[in-house]
Order: structure tokens, then C-alpha cells, then sequence
């Protein structure tokens, strides 16, 4: 999740900063509201460890998660100076000082120019089976000049650079290694006062023994005598040393070497190893002890553990972080099963870890909720609009949701853009049986007519939605505030950590009926890799390209053009170039081709040609940063988004624009009719708005659903043309500046002549927009 200043007004930006920090439980003191700049990314670990990394000018903030009590912090500064404060100390701080501390010890820190620095938030469940003596005392610096503190220094700089890329998967090294470098630091850095006297040094003598054990987990004939003498301990001592915790040697190393397994279990990295195997690899000598002794830890065999949707996995994990010392596990059996319960209620409202998750515009957080509608064959409507569709989700007016949103170009690259990934392969699901959503389309659900399916393609893309907005009634506005948009990454290993996108160049492109070369008649696809993030602007660039071959869906009915979007490509029956577009990048611009909300409208609506209701934009615009306003035409509003795009140009020329699928993270705002501000009275089509510009989309036929009588649907991709468009997008741009700027008509022409820039959004929607671009700076007050 990445979160920038830049996207807001400089008049807004202090307060969208603040709010971002505090839901990161950093408090801002002091900015320069003049100079102000500010960037937030946030990686959570499937441990629920978080990491942030903040880049600023110069500011002061305070880490405080006195609210998170039963945590532990870590703050790092990569770049800059600063002075740390708490109620008794004061420390300066340079590049590469780490400084420490328990969640309820909240201190400030003041940067003095440009700085860089992370911020790492650990729940102490995940250094409980290490640290069992807490330390305690003030927060403290770490040095890391010498030792596994400066190994530990190294690996936590490296974490921060690559913190925009890293997937859940490559982090799970990091959480392993993290809680143990971490420990040894507070250790290795602990002053004698902090260690407590005799009991703290026997306590940190305990550590280092785990220590050793931990290395040695994998050594089926580790033992009590071998650790004792390592450590010039009598082994009666060090049984001692167990007893002081409550526990044993032996209960301990087998503890430890369960929680080994059950990681490795859940691992994608492992899921090549029989259980066996994995068993074997962490000292157990036999399948049937290994059972039991997990089956007595955790509740379930581990088969049945590694079968468990993430879901469930994550509810055990949970479970075992409240798991009761030995002694009390028989009194608190019969509460085991409530416990669970509760979990998997809890889980069912956490949102995914590896998406945007934190808002960051200024809003009231003592009301507005923030909510996860991930996309599933139960969440998504693919092809079509309607209001008669469930909701998949209710709101209410400033409530944040992470939403993901899938390309129905997907499969024009199966193997980078469907496998592995569980979300988007449950919706593609199609076999000969039937598909898991099998509706793609408004069209009728015999497919005789045209052979491409149900729906028959009439309408093509993946929606999300609908969200029901609490209270939103026709005469209403719906904002929608689009917060952060970033690439949904390959499941595929192979790929790991790159996202892909599609452009196919198709028989509904404006080009299609003027090539020059042969075959004249002829449907290209370009596969791009997606940059998702990056220190430099992120852009993409081609893989290969391919001619569209007849393919054969899993239906068995042939598709000789591309005239199905979601018909599976098999590899086999193309020819892939390579050698193409080299030496040639494409900044992203990433946005939703798809922001609508359900048109009044009897039946099905076909999801291509936009209209009043908003729907197919396909205008880049709205990408982060940016506000879309649309009318609402039926209770609740019943608002759908989909049809991400990393880049497009205004035209969409060829039929499509780099279809890739993506996360967004948006803000929803109800505005009532009565009270909508001034400049917005007059809006009835939708309206897209960014920190310098306003954009009036314009269409052929603005309310074709009404213009064109009962075969509007079909009507309109036989009736478009640029003209009609211009001729709309200037009656909303004249009408906008005489009403939101109270010009005379004849002021509003001449500035739309002379400082208004048309532009043609698509030409391939059946319903054609041009869009005019009205510069806020053209007006000094």
C-alpha cells in the first residue's frame, strides 16, 4: 500500500498526512504546511508484523501504540537525522540508528530536513515463544556496529528498498528471521539495570540457550546434556532454567519444531515437500508422533491443516497465539471450540494483508469504516449492469473500501494472469461442465445465436460490486474518491512478484478496417509486464505479442475472432514474438475503466457503451487522486467498478487498453440532492475531478437507454459518431461554467475556445465520449 501527499491540494495535504499517519498509530506534531511532502508504504507479513516505511521533509511525529499495548517497535533511520524524545531521555539519532521499544512507550521523533526511515510493529505473540522474560525499561537505542545487530541493521535497510515489491510469500524468510535477530538484539543491547539483577542474567542466559536450540532445531539427536555443555551449564541447571518458565527442555524443542512444520505446511514455497519430508526435515523421527503431538497443538491432523483454505489456516494461527500454558490446557479444552468460533467471525471483517489498506484522505475516523469486498464468483457480475443485482456490499457516506477488480483479459495470458492466483481462478473456472459465474453478458443465456456463451457477449467486463450506499436516492450524487490503485501480482511462482496486462488489438477497433499490412483481417494481442511500484516512475513494457488463432472454449464451440473475452488461449495454438516495441516504455497510468452505478432501467444493461449512469469511461483520468462524480438513478445507488487498466491513451484506439487486473482503494461520499455544493447542482452525467482539473465527459447519445426507444442496447453501436460526442461534451462544459463559474454564455464559448482542451476518450464503446479538460488554474480566485 502506497500513500503520497502529491495526490492532494496543497491546501489539503497537512490533514490528509495526519490522518494517513494516525491510522498507522503515528502522530503528527509538527510540518511545514508550505513545503510539506509525505509518503507512506505499509507491507503487512501473514504474522501480522507491519512495516512502514515514511519519507518526508522535515516534521515531527510520534509512534504511539499505547492502544496495541501487546506489541513491540522498531524504528530505523535509513535517511536523515533526527532527535528522539520520550518523558525521560533524549537521543540523537543518524543514519542506520535503531532505536526500540514496547508498545505502551510512545516517543517522539523530530527530522530536521528530508528524511527516510522504518517503522516495524511486531505483536508480541510472534516473541513470546522466544522471549519469554519481556525486557523492561525505556525505549533504547540498538547499536549496530558490530555483531547480528549490524547483520540485523542490514537486512532491515534492505526490507525498506524492496518494500514496494515484496509479496507475502518472499516476506515469509523475513518473518521468520525477524523475531530472532530482534531478540538477540535486546539482548546483546540490554543494559544490566534493564536485565533485572541475578534473575534478569539467568533470564538472558535462557535466551541464548533458545537460541542455540533454535539453530539446531532440525537435529533429530538435540539433547538437554549437549545444550548444557555448550553453554558450561550442568544439565540439572539447565532443567532448572525450564522449570523457572513452567516448561521442559523436551516440551519445549517439541513446541518449536511443530510451529516449524505447520509454517512450512502453509508455504507456498514448500508445497512440493510431502508431509514427510517436512517432518522429517525438523527433527521428528516418526509420521504417526508427529500427528498426534500436532493434532494436540493446534486442533487439527495436518493434513487437514494443510488442505484448509487461508481462512481457516489464519483462524488456527490465531488460536495458538492464546494458547493456555500445559497446565491450564485441560481446564480451558471445552472453551477451545467458542474461541474458534469468535475468530472466524473476527476474520470474516480483516482485509487481505497484501492490499491497500490504510486511507489516506482526510476524513472523519470516528465514523467512516473501512471495508474489503475482494473479487469472488459471489461478489462479481461480469458483462452487465442492473438494479436488480444483491448487493455485495453496504456503506455508508466516507466509508473506505479495498476492492479488487479483475481484467476480463486475464486469460489472453493464463499462465501469467489466472494460475495460482485462488481469486482469479474461481471466477475463470470453466470446464466442460459449466462455469463457476455463468452469466458474461446481458445477452440471452441460450447461446445458439452466436455461439460465444452465456450472456453471448453482450457486455464483457468483470465488475465488482454492486455497493449499496446507505441513504443515496435518485437526485443524489455519489463521490467517488479513488485513494490508491496498484497491480494485482501473478500467482503463477514462476512469475513472482510481476503483474501482466493485455492489449488486444481486435475487429472493434477503430484501426480494424484501415491496415495496410496482410493479413488486413487480423487480431493482435500484446502481453505487457506491469511494473507495480518502483523508486523511478513505473512503467511497462512489452513481453511478446501474438495473432489470435480460432480457439476452442471448454464448451467446445470455436471462436475464430476475438469475440469473447474470457475464452481460455491455449499457448500451444499461437506463435509468440518476442521482438517487439524494444527500447520502449510505457508510463502507467493506472484507473478504472469501469465506475458506474445502476442505471433505472428494466432488465439487463450491457456493461460496454457509458452513458448518464457512468459506466464504461475508459477515460485514464480516474486513477489515483482523482474524484468521480455520478448522478444516482436508483435507490442505494448500487455503485459497481471494474475494467482496471495499467495505461491507456485517450482514444482506447485499438479496442482495449493495457487490461490488467487491480486493487484499489476507494472512498465513497453521499451527496444528498438539497445540499449538493453549488458547482455540482447541475450535474446529471458523470463528472471526473483531479487537484488541477475538472473533466465533463461527453457521449454520443448521453441517455441512450431513454434516446434510442426499447433496442437501444443494440441500437447504439449503429448510431455513435465523434460529432454527436463533441456536440454533448460542449452542452455540458458550456452549461458546467455558467452555472459552477456563473459566466454569460458568451463568456463560456469563448473560454472553452481558447482554454478548454477537448479530447476523444474512446471510440470503441459503442457509445463514442470526448471529454473537455477545464484547468482549474484558469481561474485566479
Amino acid at each position: 500500500m502506497r500513500i503520497t501527499t502529491n495526490v492532494y491540494p496543497k491546501e489539503q495535504r497537512r490533514d490528509a498526512w495526519r490522518f494517513a499517519l494516525k491510522r498507522l498509530s503515528l502522530t503528527l506534531d509538527d510540518a511545514d504546511e508550505a513545503t510539506l511532502y509525505g509518503e507512506l508504504i505499509h507491507f503487512r507479513s501473514s504474522t501480522h508484523i507491519d512495516f512502514i516505511r515514511v519519507t518526508g521533509t522535515a516534521q515531527a511525529w510520534t509512534i504511539d501504540f499505547r492502544d496495541q499495548p501487546a506489541t513491540y517497535w522498531l524504528a530505523m533511520i535509513l535517511d536523515g537525522s533526527a532527535t528522539m524524545r520520550d518523558g525521560g531521555q533524549e537521543l540523537r539519532l543518524a543514519d542506520g540508528d535503531i532505536i526500540c521499544g514496547r508498545g505502551d512507550s510512545p516517543v517522539s521523533i523530530a527530522f530536521t530536513g528530508d528524511n527516510r526511515s522504518l517503522i516495524v510493529q511486531v505483536p508480541h505473540s510472534e516473541l513470546s515463544a522466544r522471549l519469554k522474560t519481556p525486557i523492561s525499561g525505556p525505549p533504547r537505542k540498538i547499536a549496530t556496529d558490530s555483531g547480528s545487530a549490524r547483520v540485523f541493521a542490514g537486512m532491515l535497510r534492505s526490507l525498506a528498498d524492496t518494500l514496494t515489491d515484496i509479496t507475502t510469500d518472499q516476506a515469509r524468510p523475513v518473518e521468520l528471521a525477524f523475531p530472532e535477530f530482534l531478540v538477540t538484539a535486546l539482548l546483546d543491547n540490554a543494559p544490566a539495570k534493564a536485565l533485572g539483577g541475578a534473575a534478569g542474567m539467568r533470564a538472558a542466559l535462557l535466551e541464548r540457550i533458545f537460541q542455540t536450540i533454535e539453530i539446531r532445531l532440525s537435529d533429530p539427536d538435540l539433547n538437554y546434556q549437549q545444550v548444557a555443555a555448550e553453554h558450561g551449564i550442568s544439565p540439572r541447571y539447565l532443567q532448572k532454567l525450564f522449570e523457572s518458565i513452567d516448561d521442559s527442555f523436551g516440551h519445549y524443542v517439541k513446541v518449536r519444531r511443530l510451529e516449524r512444520c505447520r509454517l512450512d505446511l502453509r508455504s507456498p514455497l514448500h508445497v512440493q515437500k510431502s508431509i514427510s519430508d517436512i517432518l522429517f526435515e525438523w527433527g521428528f523421527n516418526d509420521s504417526a508422533s508427529f500427528s498426534r503431538a500436532f493434532r494436540e497443538q493446534y486442533g487439527i491432523s495436518p493434513r487437514e491443516y494443510r488442505k484448509a483454505p487461508p481462512q481457516e489456516q489464519e483462524a488456527v494461527e490465531l488460536l495458538r497465539r492464546g494458547r493456555p500454558a500445559r497446565k491450564e490446557r485441560a481446564a480451558k479444552a471445552e472453551e477451545a471450540v467458542e474461541i474458534e468460533e469468535v475468530l472466524e467471525e473476527q476474520l470474516d471483517e480483516q482485509p487481505a494483508d497484501d492490499i491497500p489498506q490504510v486511507p489516506a484522505y482526510m476524513g472523519d475516523t470516528g465514523t467512516s469504516r473501512h471495508h474489503h469486498l475482494p473479487a469472488t464468483p459471489e461478489t462479481v457480475h461480469w458483462g452487465y449492469l442492473s438494479k436488480d443485482l444483491k448487493p455485495a456490499l453496504r456503506v455508508r457516506s466516507g466509508d473506505f473500501v479495498t476492492i479488487e477488480t479483475l481484467t476480463h483479459h486475464a486469460n489472453d495470458d493464463p499462465e501469467r494472469m489466472v494460475e495460482g492466483d485462488a481469486g482469479v481462478e474461481s471466477v475463470y473456472q470453466w470446464d466442460h461442465c459449466g462455469k463457476t459465474v455463468e452469466r458474461r453478458g446481458a445477452g440471452p443465456m441460450d447461446a445458439s445465436a452466436f455461439g460465444r456463451g452465456p450472456g453471448e457477449g453482450f457486455g464483457v467486463h468483470i465488475c465488482t460490486g454492486p455497493i449499496h450506499v446507505e441513504g443515496a436516492m435518485p437526485g443524489d450524487l455519489i463521490e467517488v474518491r479513488i485513494l490508491d490503485l496498484k497491480p494485482r501480482p501473478s500467482g503463477n511462482s514462476r512469475f513472482a512478484g510481476k503483474s501482466f496486462g493485455s492489449n488486444a488489438a481486435t475487429y472493434w477497433g477503430f484501426h480494424y478496417n484501415d491496415l495496410l499490412t496482410e493479413p488486413k483481417n487480423r487480431e493482435v494481442v500484446t502481453i505487457y509486464e506491469v511494473e507495480a511500484t518502483g523508486g523511478r516512475l513505473p512503467t511497462a513494457h512489452a513481453v511478446y505479442s501474438y495473432r489470435w488463432t480460432p480457439q476452442v472454449d471448454p464448451s467446445g464451440v470455436t471462436h475464430a475472432r476475438y469475440d469473447y473475452p474470457g475464452v481460455p488461449v491455449n499457448p500451444e495454438s499461437i506463435e509468440r514474438n518476442y521482438d517487439i516495441l524494444q527500447n520502449v516504455e510505457i508510463p502507467i497510468r493506472p484507473h478504472f475503466g469501469v465506475i458506474a452505478v445502476a442505471p433505472n432501467h428494466n432488465g439487463l444493461v450491457d456493461s460496454v457503451p457509458p452513458a448518464s449512469f457512468g459506466g464504461n469511461l475508459d477515460n485514464w483520468r480516474t486513477g489515483p487522486g482523482a474524484r468521480v462524480f455520478l448522478p444516482v438513478q436508483v435507490p442505494g445507488a448500487l455503485l459497481s467498478l471494474g475494467d482496471p487498466h495499467a495505461s491507456q491513451g485517450d482514444s482506447e484506439l485499438c479496442g482495449t487498453a493495457i487490461e490488467c487486473s487491480m486493487t484499489g482503494l476507494i472512498q465513497i461520499v453521499h451527496h444528498k440532492g438539497a445540499g449538493v455544493m453549488e458547482q455540482l447542482k447541475d450535474v446529471d452525467y458523470p463528472l471526473i475531478e483531479t487537484e488541477s482539473e475538472w473533466v465533463i465527459m461527453g457521449f454520443s447519445h448521453p441517455n441512450y437507454l431513454k434516446e434510442l426507444g426499447p433496442d437501444a442496447q443494440s441500437e447504439v453501436y449503429k448510431h455513435s459518431s465523434i460529432d454527436a460526442a463533441m456536440r454533448d461534451a460542449f452542452r455540458k462544459a458550456r452549461r458546467f461554467l455558467m452555472t459552477a463559474k456563473q459566466l454569460t454564455e458568451d463568456e463560456a464559448i469563448s473560454l472553452l475556445s481558447v482554454g478548454v482542451d477537448f479530447g476523444v476518450s474512446q471510440v470503441v464503446n459503442g457509445n463514442f465520449g470526448v471529454h473537455a479538460v477545464i484547468r482549474k488554474a484558469l481561474f485566479t480566485s
